[in-house]
């Protein structure tokens, strides 16, 4: 993709530091972050950071072309190198334009320190498929050394175990700390998973905390999951207690990511296609149809149905039964959208399970993955149904169109009401015999 022009040479920008930063930040930039984000990008982070101390408050922007030469790199380049920056959540970027040009303001957030970023599930599990699990313990065993066991057994009272607050539902948690600036990723729909664990009489807002919320959201955009295969990994990680087991619900989660793509690697890759504005007025649904795929792909069952009850909250029944066909099944957000509206179209707005069921396992031996592809499906099987039944009419008319001779008719109107006849005569032979029946027995009677 073309990167060229989205900032220029002249246009000028300056440089914020938000919060200090750790001690050992620049062992944890050099072998934590680096290998995630590239040497351009770790250089430019760097080279801003040191000159927000030579520049101070200056009113003056510096150019870019400034960091074109203390970088020795094309202004593409360093453009991508900040937005790797943004993602991986180490920079934000403000725009400001004035009559000249365009100011930006580079805001630097502090990286983590190694123990935070080896607390951090989706920055560790990302730094451990990048270098191998050899690399990747030594650097653990490094950084995070086991404490000497000649001290005894670590017998320190918590927070929670010493202070009482205000508020009951406070607890403290340094792990749920570390996810505070970690990559953003965008929520996913939790209904199914609530309804699960529901069925299975589990308390879900013991297990859906806010930590674990976050944490499944990461993982299942890590590995490329599906909400029914990241239920599963819920399920196998869950304690005899009902807590979830962090690092069980992590290795299950890349069991499933391994047996769905056998293998492929996890790795950082740009995602250009959809950074580039240029690319994405390219992608703008235009058509009723891919304005309609594109609201598939990017709802919830959950919002569908309420969509299609006018904004009404759905039922928990309608959730319920959902959620189990897209268990079973194992069939994506986006098919399991088109199913629910193909469904309710087919069955004049009712939600069947019978009907939901029957059509969700046809679509899922088709392996659907797609909001366009089960449509596209969808509106094959309406063309075959109304061909076939195109069919059967044609056939029936043919038959009523036939010309009958006068003969067959003849012989058709003898044949009945020769069978009238004999079905008369049957009635009156067996009402005779009723009739002398009856005489017997009252002889019988009076001779007595």
């Amino acid at each position: 993709m073309n990167r060229i022009g989205k900032i220029l040479p002249v246009e000028g920008y300056f440089v914020v530091v938000q919060e200090s930063l750790p001690m050992d930040y620049a062992k944890s930039l050099t072998h934590l972050y680096q290998p995630l984000i590239g040497l351009n990008a770790t250089i430019l982070y760097q080279t801003l950071l040191h000159e927000r101390d030579i520049l101070g408050d200056k009113p003056t922007p510096q150019t870019h072309h400034t960091l074109m030469n203390y970088l020795n790199l094309p202004l593409d380049e360093i453009y991508t190198a900040r937005l790797k920056l943004e993602g991986i959540g180490l920079l934000k970027t403000y725009q400001m334009d004035n009559e000249a040009n365009r100011v930006f303001t580079y805001v630097l957030l502090p990286v983590y320190s190694p123990e935070r970023f080896f607390q951090d599930p989706m920055l560790s599990q990302l730094l451990y498929h990048h270098i191998g699990p050899d690399k990747y313990d030594r650097l653990k065993q490094h950084f995070l050394p086991v404490a000497d066991e000649k001290y005894g057994i670590n017998i320190t009272a918590s927070f929670q175990d010493v202070f009482e607050t205000i508020t009951s539902d406070f607890q403290p948690n340094v792990k749920e700390q570390s996810l505070d600036r970690t990559p953003d990723i965008k929520g996913i729909d939790f209904a199914p998973i609530e309804q699960s664990l529901k069925q299975r009489m589990i308390p879900e807002k013991k297990v859906l905390t806010g930590y674990n919320r976050k944490l499944i959201s990461q993982m299942m955009f890590l590995y490329d999951l599906a909400t029914y295969e990241v239920e599963k990994a819920v399920i196998w990680a869950l304690t005899e207690d009902n807590s979830l087991n962090i690092e069980e619900f992590k290795a299950a989660c890349y069991d499933l990511f391994q047996s769905k793509y056998k293998g492929s690697h996890v790795r950082l890759i740009d995602k250009t296609e959809k950074v580039s504005p240029t690319s994405t007025e390219q992608k703008t649904p235009k058509t009723k149809e891919e304005k309609l795929i594109q609201h598939f792909e990017t709802i919830s069952p959950k919002q569908l149905l309420e969509d299609l009850s006018g904004g009404h909250q759905a039922s928990e029944q309608d959730l319920r039964l959902v959620g189990e066909v897209m268990t079973s099944q194992g069939l994506p957000t986006p098919v399991m959208n088109v199913l629910i509206h193909y469904v309710l179209l087919q069955t004049n707005m009712k939600l069947t399970k019978n009907y939901l069921s029957k059509i969700a396992s046809h679509w899922s031996r088709a392996n659907l993955k797609t909001a366009k592809e089960a449509m596209d499906f969808a509106k094959q099987e309406v063309k075959n149904n109304q061909k076939a039944k195109n069919t059967r009419n044609n056939y029936s008319s043919r038959q009523s169109k036939e010309v009958i001779p006068d003969w067959f008719k003849e012989q058709k109107q003898r044949q009945k009401q020769e069978a009238v006849a004999t079905y008369e005569e049957q009635v009156d032979e067996v009402q005779e015999q009723k009739e002398i029946a009856a005489l017997l027995k009252q002889y019988s009677s009076n001779d007595k």
